[in-house]
Formats: structure tokens, C-alpha cells, sequence
């Protein structure tokens, strides 16, 4: 069957990459890129999400699917894929964006696949959690940790979140119940994996909280990160302890998370607790965070290409057998997963 799929931000980073893997793994798939200026080719569309008028587009080349790698604070293509039954995967929403856009599908009658993918690394943590788990529902506590490097090639998305966000008060879970708490404090020593070592690991707010708590049920839930250097770790603690970033502008703190290396490894563990005891999860992305978040999003859209989902709304996770998901993400050639005891 012929698919026509849609990368909306496809000209930046994570939306360059999708398009690179799914087109080398999906040859016979026709990938078109919409973005802000258009461009050159055929397949290049001027689509901004800030403007319906741009939308035509898209039915008129019968877009079978829409990848949505940008932010789109209106939702207005959310909207438009429902109205137009055309499948919709998001991977770019932080925990309140992702909250109001969930909001607003549940409320329509949806006759198209709709899936948020916003999650850690393109939603693939709660399948991880659940592909370890002989207890399913039985889960009581996962904690998540997260080693980012500064080194590492990122785009624009998640360091404008981080700058916007920042003094922001977000939730953990404990016992059900959400805790109020802030980026950067609540220091936690964690023993990485894949050589990294003992570092420190401060509060880190992730869709992954709010989708693990609500949708999957656990009960006890955390998300703590540390960087490469364990100066900047320190010293973002810091600023947030003295409470800096209350009083730094929009700009200034976005000098401070803007920045963006040339390529490094990414790694995250996920600690699950159960009733049979705990496990660990560890995933090194050797070429960095856009390529596993890239390819999670073309796992995603594999799925949704090869087998009938029923017409709903989902989080990417529940599109796949857990175990499955695990083994298509170790297969890739720059992807190591270990589990252990």
C-alpha cells in the first residue's frame, strides 16, 4: 500500500533525521517536508502551524500521516488531522502542552489514528517500563535517570522548553499523589551505566511522569538527569537553590540551555520496582538524542503503516507489544540495550 506521510519541522534537526531513517529503511514511501519557507522540490511544502490557510496542502496530496516535529502551541494541526481523519504522531509536546492537546482529543470524535509521542526519547519509556515488568499493572515505583551530554547535537525545542520552564514548578508522583517540586534540586547520587560512573542527578521534568502516572498507573514516579560535566550540574543546582533563574530573562536563560555540540552519546536507565523485586534498564544511543528520538518516531510510524490500530487516540507506547518494541530498538545498529537484575 502506498503512504504518503508528512514531516511538519522537517527542516530541523530531529525532523531531518526521521526523514533520513525512514526513507533508508521505507524506500518505497513517499516523504514529503513541511516547514515555515517551503523550498525547493515538489515535496517541499510551506506549512505553518501558525496559519490554517497553509494546511490545503496536505489533503490535497492525500497525506496519509502527519509526524509533527515542531511546536504547534494552538494544536491547530491536531485539529486539522481529526477534522480530516488523517493519522497524527506528535513527539514534540512538554507536560502541559501534551496535558491541553490530550484534552482536546479526548473530547472530539476521532475517526483517525491520533498518537502522542511526546515522552522521553519519542515516547518508547513506558514500553521499556512494561517489557521488564512481570507484573504489569502491578508496577509500584519507576525512576527514571538521564545523562545528557553537552556535547551533543541538539536542536532548538527542548533548550527553549528548559529556558521557559525552568522556574516553573512541575510534579513527581509519591504514593498516587503529585508533589509539587523544581528542576535542578533534590540531588540523588545514581551509578550509570556503559562506563559513566557515580554522578549526581537533579529533578528533570518529563512527559514520562504525568504518562507513567496517569495512563500506566504507577503509582511512584520520578525523573532525575545529570550532565557530561558535572560543573554544569552543579551549577545549574545551584542557580536553582539561590533561585537565579527568577530573576534572568527569557533571553538569558536561553543563552544558558541553548547550547548544542557537534554529535555524543546519550544515555538513560529506568529503575522499575514490581512485586518480584527490581530491575534495571539501560539504553546508550551512541550517536546522541536526535537519532533515538528519531528513530522511536519512525518505530512509531512503522507500526501504525503495518498493522490496523483501531481509530483512536494513544500514547505511542500502547501501538506496540512491549518485548517487540524492546528487541526493534536493540537492533539498531547504534542502540545498546542491557537489562539487569
Amino acid at each position: 500500500m502506498e503512504h504518503n506521510i508528512l514531516i511538519i519541522g522537517g527542516n530541523g534537526l530531529v525532523g531531518r533525521t526521521i526523514s533520513r531513517i525512514l526513507q533508508a529503511r521505507n524506500p518505497q514511501v513517499s516523504v514529503y517536508t513541511g516547514g515555515r519557507k517551503g523550498g525547493k522540490t515538489s515535496k517541499d511544502l510551506k506549512i505553518d502551524v501558525t496559519d490554517p490557510e497553509t494546511f490545503k496542502a496536505i489533503t490535497d496530496l492525500k497525506i496519509d500521516l502527519i509526524i509533527l516535529s515542531v511546536n504547534d502551541k494552538e494544536d491547530h494541526i491536531l485539529r486539522f488531522a481529526i477534522e480530516n481523519r488523517i493519522d497524527y504522531l506528535d513527539i514534540t509536546k512538554p507536560t502541559p502542552a501534551l496535558m491541553k492537546a490530550y484534552a482536546i482529543a479526548g473530547k472530539k470524535e476521532v475517526k483517525s489514528r491520533i498518537v502522542f509521542s511526546s515522552g522521553w526519547m519519542g515516547g518508547i519509556v513506558p514500553g521499556l517500563v512494561n517489557a521488564v515488568s512481570d507484573q504489569g499493572s502491578n508496577i509500584k515505583e519507576t525512576s527514571l535517570f538521564v545523562y545528557y551530554s553537552v556535547k551533543d547535537l541538539a536542536g532548538e525545542s527542548s533548550a527553549h522548553f528548559m529556558a521557559e520552564n525552568v522556574a516553573v514548578p512541575f510534579h513527581r508522583y509519591q504514593n498516587d499523589r503529585p508533589v509539587s517540586i523544581r528542576h535542578f534540586l533534590n540531588t540523588e547520587t545514581f551509578d550509570f551505566s556503559f562506563g559513566i560512573g557515580k554522578r549526581q542527578a537533579y529533578n528533570f521534568d518529563v512527559p514520562d511522569l504525568y504518562i507513567l502516572n496517569h495512563v500506566e498507573r504507577v503509582p511512584n514516579v520520578s525523573v532525575k538527569m545529570t550532565y557530561n560535566s558535572k560543573f554544569i550540574t552543579w551549577l545549574l543546582g545551584s542557580f536553582q537553590y539561590l533561585r537565579i533563574f527568577n530573576i534572568l530573562s527569557l533571553k538569558e536563560r536561553k543563552m544558558i540551555f541553548g547550547s548544542s555540540g557537534n554529535g555524543d552519546l546519550s544515555v538513560f536507565e529506568i529503575v522499575v520496582k514490581d512485586q518480584t523485586g527490581s530491575k534495571k534498564i539501560s539504553l546508550q544511543s551512541t550517536k546522541g538524542q536526535a537519532e533515538l528520538t528519531a528513530l522511536s518516531a519512525v518505530i512509531h510510524t512503522e507500526e501504525l503503516m503495518r498493522n490496523p490500530h483501531e481509530n483512536k487516540v494513544y500514547f505511542s507506547h500502547q501501538l506496540h507489544e512491549p518485548l517487540a518494541l524492546m528487541a526493534q530498538l536493540n537492533a539498531y545498529e547504534t542502540v545498546n540495550i542491557n537489562v539487569t537484575p
